[in-house]
């Protein structure tokens, strides 16, 4: 499908023409969607958290709409596909966090994309993870500047450019702004938040989108001494009082990491004190569309308001996150609103705002939340809310889960299981998930699970799953191409390993090609590499003499094609896949 046809589509509203040519249409809300990664629901103090200081944060929310049952992915790509296109994960290709799996099709349509075509100027700065080459990338969605990291997480094997730094991969990184490596001095969340603050002031007189979405408190769990140097002494099972909620024991090291996960938030927020206070000097804080939201639950056990489960989990403690939206010239705030809602209605909320249609040439799973938000309806019981997760493509009843008008079926069990294997939850009087009600409330079960299947069957016969985005070789808007660790498909959890299979998925424009094949650490020299595509197989013995880390081949001619580009070196019977290549078409 082509870019093109989104402006067949594309409509904009306008008032009825009762103003004089003297007078001006009112500009457009200005847009911040702010993220933050793998901050869990009790990881606020709004939420009743006493050791994390979020006094920025709790008093945005205390200025805002707050969706109480909000709901997202139990990870993140999947989240954040869903967030920019509406609609379910599956449908954009994105099944997985690597894998391959963390690449959303070009073909779908972005929140920056439908907010570009109607004059708005776009920006993201943080986490991406939807793809780190054309045409997946931010700029190939509708940014028109984009900094950020690549891969899922700074300091991972897909974002070769910090992964050396090791315990210091939040410090002083090499990030990728507008496609071309740059360094930078300071913090990682210091330097996407300034980034942001830089592009607002730029943009304040003309509507924006800022797409400010941190890396942390994801792992690596690395933060600036001044803030883990106030919170390396409390105990963060401690000071919770004994009432309804459960709380799930803690070990050592999750203490530690909560340490340094608390300190991690209180950066974040002094930055975000930074951001609002901005908005009010600038004179445009009325007129900011401004919503702060995070990803998924926590990956560390800690306190989060007892719900049950984490990260990767689609009990509530992995798919139940925070969600507040304020705009003072749209609606009034300080207020919960109640009823299932989800990541997916953040576009079409933005659409009902901004005054931008729907594609209409595809399935939107999201629904608008501003009749909720203004009182209007109360229509979200009526909806219905599918999630999953295991590794490289969905499993057939392994944690899994629909819930709908209150009730929660989850499946943790046996491809061919009954209902009597499965979890019922009833979230009106059970929010925490501890009564499995299966066997006793059998008819709601079996409702539930034939809907299950109905949206799970859907779902994996999606054109973008069946046939998953490839990555563009040789073409003009990306030359050279950096083929990464983390949007390599093969073996099951392929990660860092050496000796393991992998590929990535590609389509080649024909031409001759310079190429090169990193390894994660210096391999013993007398080897033989080996590139496969398609049906062109090319080899050639080094010649060093001594282990090295890159090794190249050069003039490599090669014919228009689309499949696996298969890349292994050979050496004392061990075989070794690269931590990355590099293809420049000559």
């Amino acid at each position: 499908m082509m870019k093109s046809r989104l402006f067949t589509f594309l409509i904009f509203f306008y008032a009825p023409c009762t103003f004089s040519f003297a007078q001006q249409r009112p500009k457009a809300p200005n847009v911040i969607l702010i993220i933050t990664d793998d901050q869990g629901y009790g990881d606020l103090g709004v939420h009743g958290n006493p050791h994390v200081q979020t006094p920025a944060i709790d008093a945005f929310a205390a200025e805002s709409v707050r969706l109480t049952d909000f709901y997202v992915s139990p990870v993140c790509a999947p989240t954040r596909a869903s967030l920019m296109t509406g609609r379910y994960a599956l449908r954009t290709g994105v099944r997985d966090t690597y894998n391959g799996g963390a690449m959303m099709a070009g073909s779908e349509l972005t929140i920056a994309e439908l907010l570009k075509a109607h004059n708005y100027v776009t920006g993201i700065f943080g986490k991406w993870h939807l793809g780190d080459n054309y045409p997946m990338r931010p700029s190939d969605q509708g940014f028109d500047e984009s900094l950020i990291h690549l891969s899922g997480g700074m300091g991972q094997v897909g974002d070769f450019t910090t992964y050396y730094q090791g315990d210091r991969s939040y410090f002083d990184p090499v990030l990728w702004h507008n496609n071309e490596q740059e360094s930078y001095q300071g913090y990682c969340s210091d330097i996407f938040a300034s980034e942001a603050i830089r592009f607002i002031e730029k943009n304040k007189d003309r509507p924006f989108f800022t797409y400010l979405a941190f890396n942390a408190p994801h792992t690596p769990l690395q933060v600036p001494e001044e803030y883990y140097q106030k919170y390396k002494d409390i105990d963060p099972s401690a000071g919770f009082g004994m009432d309804e909620k459960p709380f799930y024991p803690m070990s050592e090291k999750d203490k530690e990491d909560a340490r340094k996960v608390y300190a991690m938030m209180e950066n974040i927020d002094d930055n975000l004190e930074k951001l609002f206070s901005k908005l009010a000097e600038l004179g445009i804080k009325d007129n900011t569309i401004v919503i702060f939201m995070t990803d998924n639950g926590p990956q560390q056990q800690r306190y989060v308001m007892g719900l049950k489960g984490l990260k990767g989990n689609v009990w509530q403690g992995g798919v139940r996150a925070p969600f507040f939206i304020r705009y003072p010239d749209g609606f009034e705030g300080n207020r919960d609103v109640a009823g299932l809602a989800a990541h997916m209605d953040v576009l079409p909320t933005l659409a009902e705002l901004c005054g931008f249609a729907l594609p209409s040439d595809r399935k939107i799973d999201g629904h608008s939340m501003l009749p909720a938000i203004k009182k209007l309806d109360a229509k979200s019981a009526d909806r219905s809310y599918f999630s999953y997760w295991t590794r490289k493509y969905p499993e057939l009843y392994e944690n899994i889960s629909i819930q709908r008008g209150g009730w929660k079926l989850v499946g943790n069990t046996n491809y061919n299981s009954g209902v009597d294997s499965f979890e019922l939850y009833d979230l009106s009087n059970d929010p925490y998930e501890q009564h499995n009600l299966a066997n006793a409330q059998t008819a709601k079960a079996r409702e539930l699970k034939t809907e299950l299947d109905a949206v799970y069957s859907e779902l994996i016969q999606e054109e973008n799953l069946v046939h998953p985005p490839l990555i563009q070789i040789g073409n003009a808007a990306e030359n050279p191409v950096f083929l990464n660790r983390n949007d390599a498909s093969g073996e099951r959890g392929i990660w860092n390993q050496e000796d393991v299979y992998g590929y990535w998925r590609v389509a080649v424009e024909p031409g001759v090609y310079d190429i090169q094949f990193k390894f994660v650490k210096p391999v013993a020299p007398n080897g033989k590499m080996t590139m496969e595509m398609g049906n062109q197989v090319f080899v050639v013995q080094d010649q060093a003499t001594s282990p090295f880390d890159i090794l190249e081949m050069k003039e490599v001619t090669l014919k228009q094609s689309k499949g696996d580009l298969i890349p292994f070196y050979i050496v004392e019977g061990k075989r070794y896949f690269p931590f990355w290549v590099r293809m420049e078409k000559k």
